[in-house]
């Protein structure tokens, strides 16, 4: 499920890879997954998915009739984020930027 959210948002490679806490380039990673091989049963790798599948859902609740939208949105440059893509701020923080971002959609949600 976590790769249908990539292929839905249209990350790039190293986009989806920064998303799961991969080093640019890991494309056999990548691969793997995309293969069905899971995550592995390691705390970050899961926390992170959680957090990739919750942006997903919350995505999903704000832009119920509006999936292209919902689709395009962590590619979107966002004044919340200082003009810059929640992709962009997942790439540059990490895991921090990854809970910025859920935290930002599970506010705007509710």
């Amino acid at each position: 499920m976590v790769m249908q959210a990539f292929d839905h948002w249209g990350l790039e490679t190293d986009e989806a890879l920064a998303m799961l806490g991969h080093v640019p380039g890991d494309v056999d990673a990548l691969s793997h997954y995309r293969g069905g091989k899971p995550l592995p049963d390691e705390h970050d790798a899961l926390d992170r998915a959680g957090h990739i599948l919750g942006i997903h859902k919350n995505l999903r609740l704000l832009f119920p009739h509006e999936r292209g939208r919902a689709y395009r949105w962590m590619k979107t440059h966002n004044r919340a984020f200082d003009g810059c893509a929640p992709v962009e701020v997942v790439r540059r923080e990490g895991l921090q930027g990854l809970l910025c971002v859920r935290g930002y959609l599970e506010r705007a949600a509710t």
